[in-house]
């Protein structure tokens, strides 16, 4: 498994036309399948005159977690060319929604799959490719009195802060490299007082 992973660094769109049918493409970032399914039913109300709301996503940086639909089209000519697209690319953690409105002429299989296809591909071409490190959080409480040594540690490895509580026992949990983090564990641990939570 790699730490590194690619996705897209902000949504875009694309569109293909073929025989008077009209397919419009969205490439989404998102971090999860709940994520991915909210978005794909926000989608299916804003285009509730489509014809078909087709998607695919893939989530994780081992690409394991995904999932398609054809939403009506014939099996295999939307959701499987779709993801496709998002394998040509070697992405993840991205949602691809090809909304269809129908023209009135039917493509066929072969037509429906170059379609779908053309139209993923369109979406992620117009995008940003980013490739990310995957991240990894830590948790962990330490004294008022050790504030000083925590803020130091968080300033000098330039560490990212994702929530932080300050009272008599504070606690902070940061946000880094996946690699990184181990070593960060050690230096968290060499300042007096601090427990780090699991």
């Amino acid at each position: 498994m790699s730490d590194f992973f690619k996705t897209l660094a902000a949504p875009s769109e694309g569109m293909y036309k073929e025989k008077m049918s009209k397919f419009l493409s969205f490439a989404i970032p998102v971090t999860s399948s709940a994520e991915a399914k909210d978005i794909i039913k926000q989608y299916q109300k804003r285009f509730y005159d489509a014809r078909h709301v087709c998607w695919a996503y893939m989530i994780g940086t081992d690409r394991t977690e995904y999932l398609s639909s054809d939403n009506g089209e014939p099996s295999g000519t939307a959701g499987k060319p779709i993801l496709g697209q998002i394998n040509s690319f070697g992405l993840t953690n991205i949602l691809i929604i090809v909304v269809r409105y129908f023209g009135g002429i039917l493509l066929g299989t072969s037509g429906l799959i170059i379609a779908y296809r053309e139209a993923a591909a369109n979406a992620i071409a117009n995008g940003n490719i980013l490739e990310c490190h995957e991240q990894a959080t830590v948790t962990f409480t330490f004294p008022y009195l050790g504030m000083n040594d925590v803020m130091k540690l968080i300033k000098r490895d330039n560490l990212n802060v994702t929530s932080q509580e300050f009272d008599n026992l504070c606690q902070i949990t940061i946000q880094a490299n996946l690699d990184d983090i181990d070593g960060i564990k050690k230096k968290i641990a060499d300042i007096d007082g601090t427990s780090i939570l699991d």
